[in-house]
Protein backbone atom coordinates (compact mmCIF):
# COMPACT_ATOMS: atom_id res chain seq x y z
CA UNK A 1 0.00 0.00 0.00
CA UNK A 2 1.50 3.40 -0.78
CA UNK A 3 0.75 5.35 1.53
CA UNK A 4 1.72 3.09 4.16
CA UNK A 5 5.79 3.82 3.04
CA UNK A 6 5.27 6.96 4.54
CA UNK A 7 2.16 7.05 6.99
CA UNK A 8 0.32 4.74 10.03
CA UNK A 9 -2.41 3.98 8.41
CA UNK A 10 -5.06 2.69 9.77
CA UNK A 11 -8.33 1.72 7.94
CA UNK A 12 -11.20 0.96 9.96
CA UNK A 13 -14.87 -0.40 9.76
CA UNK A 14 -17.51 2.01 9.96
CA UNK A 15 -20.62 0.80 12.38
CA UNK A 16 -22.88 -2.13 10.70
CA UNK A 17 -20.68 -1.67 7.52
CA UNK A 18 -18.41 -4.57 7.83
CA UNK A 19 -17.93 -8.05 9.47
CA UNK A 20 -17.78 -7.03 12.65
CA UNK A 21 -20.89 -5.14 13.89
CA UNK A 22 -24.37 -4.56 12.40
CA UNK A 23 -26.71 -1.59 13.01
CA UNK A 24 -29.44 -2.10 14.85
CA UNK A 25 -31.08 1.72 14.74
CA UNK A 26 -30.29 3.91 12.05
CA UNK A 27 -26.55 5.47 11.78
CA UNK A 28 -26.36 9.21 11.12
CA UNK A 29 -23.57 11.10 11.02
CA UNK A 30 -22.73 12.39 14.62
CA UNK A 31 -23.15 8.80 15.10
CA UNK A 32 -19.84 8.44 13.01
CA UNK A 33 -18.42 11.16 14.04
CA UNK A 34 -18.52 9.85 17.51
CA UNK A 35 -17.56 6.45 16.68
CA UNK A 36 -14.11 8.06 14.67
CA UNK A 37 -13.37 10.48 17.68
CA UNK A 38 -14.05 7.34 20.35
CA UNK A 39 -11.31 5.16 17.78
CA UNK A 40 -8.88 8.07 18.04
CA UNK A 41 -9.10 8.35 21.64
CA UNK A 42 -8.89 4.05 22.23
CA UNK A 43 -5.52 4.28 19.79
CA UNK A 44 -3.69 7.09 21.41
CA UNK A 45 -3.90 9.13 18.15
CA UNK A 46 -3.99 13.07 19.16
CA UNK A 47 -3.59 14.20 15.47
CA UNK A 48 -4.72 12.50 11.87
CA UNK A 49 -4.88 13.35 8.51
CA UNK A 50 -7.94 11.96 7.27
CA UNK A 51 -8.69 10.11 3.78
CA UNK A 52 -12.10 9.66 2.95
CA UNK A 53 -14.26 8.52 -0.04
CA UNK A 54 -18.05 9.28 0.02
CA UNK A 55 -19.44 8.64 3.42
CA UNK A 56 -16.33 8.68 4.47
CA UNK A 57 -15.79 11.78 2.73
CA UNK A 58 -18.93 13.50 4.20
CA UNK A 59 -17.28 12.48 7.81
CA UNK A 60 -14.25 13.37 7.68
CA UNK A 61 -15.73 16.71 6.42
CA UNK A 62 -18.20 17.11 9.74
CA UNK A 63 -15.15 15.81 11.66
CA UNK A 64 -12.49 18.25 10.76
CA UNK A 65 -15.00 20.92 11.08
CA UNK A 66 -16.45 19.41 14.54
CA UNK A 67 -12.65 18.65 16.09
CA UNK A 68 -9.96 20.93 13.87
CA UNK A 69 -7.27 20.57 16.64
CA UNK A 70 -7.55 16.81 16.00
CA UNK A 71 -7.41 16.81 12.03
CA UNK A 72 -4.38 17.80 10.17
CA UNK A 73 -4.65 17.14 6.12
CA UNK A 74 -8.54 15.85 4.78
CA UNK A 75 -8.37 14.18 1.52
CA UNK A 76 -11.73 13.95 0.46
CA UNK A 77 -12.26 11.59 -1.93
CA UNK A 78 -15.71 11.84 -4.12
CA UNK A 79 -17.04 12.89 -0.82
CA UNK A 80 -21.05 12.75 -0.09
CA UNK A 81 -22.70 15.49 2.14
CA UNK A 82 -23.70 18.47 0.08
CA UNK A 83 -26.07 16.89 -2.48
CA UNK A 84 -29.65 15.53 -1.91
CA UNK A 85 -30.76 14.53 -5.68
CA UNK A 86 -33.82 12.07 -5.50
CA UNK A 87 -32.93 9.95 -8.33
CA UNK A 88 -29.38 9.34 -6.98
CA UNK A 89 -30.68 8.32 -3.28
CA UNK A 90 -33.28 6.27 -4.66
CA UNK A 91 -31.24 4.47 -7.17
CA UNK A 92 -28.43 3.71 -3.73
CA UNK A 93 -30.97 2.43 -2.02
CA UNK A 94 -32.49 0.39 -4.68
CA UNK A 95 -29.53 -1.10 -5.68
CA UNK A 96 -27.98 -1.51 -2.27
CA UNK A 97 -31.31 -3.28 -0.53
CA UNK A 98 -31.35 -5.67 -3.15
CA UNK A 99 -28.43 -6.62 -2.75
CA UNK A 100 -28.26 -7.04 0.54
CA UNK A 101 -31.82 -8.87 0.79
CA UNK A 102 -30.46 -11.30 -2.12
CA UNK A 103 -26.69 -11.47 -2.14
CA UNK A 104 -26.60 -13.27 -5.90
CA UNK A 105 -23.67 -12.61 -7.95
CA UNK A 106 -25.85 -10.59 -9.99
CA UNK A 107 -27.18 -8.22 -7.23
CA UNK A 108 -23.81 -7.98 -6.38
CA UNK A 109 -22.52 -7.42 -10.07
CA UNK A 110 -25.29 -4.64 -10.44
CA UNK A 111 -24.85 -2.42 -7.02
CA UNK A 112 -20.87 -2.26 -7.86
CA UNK A 113 -21.18 -1.44 -11.66
CA UNK A 114 -23.36 1.52 -10.59
CA UNK A 115 -19.85 3.49 -8.96
CA UNK A 116 -17.96 2.14 -12.15
CA UNK A 117 -17.21 3.94 -15.44
CA UNK A 118 -15.99 1.01 -16.38
CA UNK A 119 -18.00 -2.34 -15.94
CA UNK A 120 -14.83 -4.61 -16.57
CA UNK A 121 -13.34 -3.23 -13.54
CA UNK A 122 -15.84 -5.04 -11.31
CA UNK A 123 -13.77 -8.58 -10.40
CA UNK A 124 -14.92 -11.65 -9.55
CA UNK A 125 -12.92 -11.11 -6.04
CA UNK A 126 -14.44 -7.70 -5.80
CA UNK A 127 -17.90 -9.33 -6.29
CA UNK A 128 -17.27 -12.16 -3.85
CA UNK A 129 -15.70 -10.47 -0.80
CA UNK A 130 -18.63 -8.33 -0.92
CA UNK A 131 -21.26 -11.20 -1.03
CA UNK A 132 -19.23 -12.74 1.72
CA UNK A 133 -20.48 -9.20 3.81
CA UNK A 134 -23.77 -8.80 2.53
CA UNK A 135 -24.55 -12.78 3.04
CA UNK A 136 -23.92 -12.08 7.05
CA UNK A 137 -26.97 -13.14 9.10
CA UNK A 138 -28.72 -9.57 10.01
CA UNK A 139 -27.16 -7.85 7.30
CA UNK A 140 -30.00 -6.98 5.41
CA UNK A 141 -31.96 -5.55 8.45
CA UNK A 142 -28.46 -3.69 9.00
CA UNK A 143 -28.63 -2.00 5.56
CA UNK A 144 -31.79 -0.53 6.18
CA UNK A 145 -30.55 1.30 8.84
CA UNK A 146 -27.23 2.44 7.33
CA UNK A 147 -29.63 3.89 4.14
CA UNK A 148 -31.63 5.82 6.17
CA UNK A 149 -28.84 8.86 4.58
CA UNK A 150 -30.78 7.91 1.71
CA UNK A 151 -34.31 9.22 3.17
CA UNK A 152 -34.73 13.15 1.92
CA UNK A 153 -35.74 14.02 5.84
CA UNK A 154 -32.88 12.62 7.82
CA UNK A 155 -30.11 13.68 4.55
CA UNK A 156 -31.13 17.10 4.80
CA UNK A 157 -30.46 17.32 8.82
CA UNK A 158 -26.74 15.39 8.45
CA UNK A 159 -25.98 17.59 5.19
CA UNK A 160 -22.77 19.29 5.53
CA UNK A 161 -23.29 23.39 5.64
CA UNK A 162 -21.09 26.04 4.26
CA UNK A 163 -20.41 26.78 8.20
CA UNK A 164 -18.51 23.64 8.12
CA UNK A 165 -16.63 23.83 5.25
CA UNK A 166 -15.47 27.43 6.14
CA UNK A 167 -14.34 25.61 9.43
CA UNK A 168 -12.24 22.82 7.67
CA UNK A 169 -9.07 24.52 8.49
CA UNK A 170 -6.23 22.50 7.70
CA UNK A 171 -4.94 22.00 3.55
CA UNK A 172 -7.85 20.22 2.08
CA UNK A 173 -7.82 18.38 -1.45
CA UNK A 174 -11.07 17.48 -3.28
CA UNK A 175 -10.97 14.80 -5.77
CA UNK A 176 -13.93 14.19 -8.56
CA UNK A 177 -14.08 12.47 -11.46
CA UNK A 178 -15.27 12.44 -15.42
CA UNK A 179 -18.09 10.12 -14.53
CA UNK A 180 -19.31 10.03 -10.93
CA UNK A 181 -22.61 8.56 -10.97
CA UNK A 182 -23.50 10.57 -8.01
CA UNK A 183 -22.97 14.14 -8.79
CA UNK A 184 -21.18 16.25 -11.27
CA UNK A 185 -17.82 17.67 -10.99
CA UNK A 186 -18.80 20.86 -10.10
CA UNK A 187 -20.04 20.26 -6.73
CA UNK A 188 -17.10 18.80 -5.70
CA UNK A 189 -15.40 21.94 -6.56
CA UNK A 190 -17.78 24.06 -4.91
CA UNK A 191 -16.81 22.19 -1.84
CA UNK A 192 -13.58 23.42 -2.37
CA UNK A 193 -14.22 26.59 -2.73
CA UNK A 194 -15.89 26.88 0.15
CA UNK A 195 -12.78 25.81 2.65
CA UNK A 196 -9.81 28.28 3.53
CA UNK A 197 -7.19 26.67 1.77
CA UNK A 198 -8.27 23.49 -0.87
CA UNK A 199 -7.53 22.00 -4.04
CA UNK A 200 -9.27 20.25 -6.28
CA UNK A 201 -8.70 17.66 -8.47
CA UNK A 202 -10.09 15.46 -11.56
CA UNK A 203 -9.37 11.98 -12.40
CA UNK A 204 -10.24 10.39 -15.55
CA UNK A 205 -11.89 7.41 -16.84
CA UNK A 206 -13.15 6.64 -13.08
CA UNK A 207 -16.57 6.65 -11.48
CA UNK A 208 -17.03 6.82 -7.73
CA UNK A 209 -14.11 4.47 -6.94
CA UNK A 210 -11.03 6.30 -8.52
CA UNK A 211 -8.83 4.47 -5.86
CA UNK A 212 -10.04 1.42 -7.49
CA UNK A 213 -10.28 2.01 -11.40
CA UNK A 214 -7.73 4.61 -11.68
CA UNK A 215 -5.25 3.48 -8.59
CA UNK A 216 -2.06 4.67 -9.53
CA UNK A 217 -3.08 8.41 -10.55
CA UNK A 218 -4.85 8.31 -7.28
CA UNK A 219 -2.45 7.43 -4.88
CA UNK A 220 0.02 9.79 -6.81
CA UNK A 221 -2.24 12.27 -6.10
CA UNK A 222 -2.78 11.32 -2.56
CA UNK A 223 0.78 11.00 -1.61
CA UNK A 224 1.72 14.58 -3.51
CA UNK A 225 -1.33 15.79 -1.10
CA UNK A 226 -0.75 14.17 2.27
CA UNK A 227 3.10 14.33 2.02
CA UNK A 228 2.92 18.14 1.05
CA UNK A 229 4.96 18.20 -1.66
CA UNK A 230 2.10 19.46 -3.41
CA UNK A 231 2.02 22.87 -1.70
Amino acid sequence: MPLAQHFRVIAYEYPGHGWTTHATRDLELPDYVAHLDGLLDALGVGRAHLSGESLGGWLALKYAAAHPGRVGRVLLNTPGGTMATPEVMERIRSLSQAAADDPSHERIRARLEWLMADPSSVTEELIDIRRTIYARPGFAESMRHLLCLQDPEIRARNLVTDSELAAVAGPAMVVWTSDDPSGPAAAGMAMAEKMPDARFEVIKDAGHWPQWEQHEVFNALALDFLTGKGD
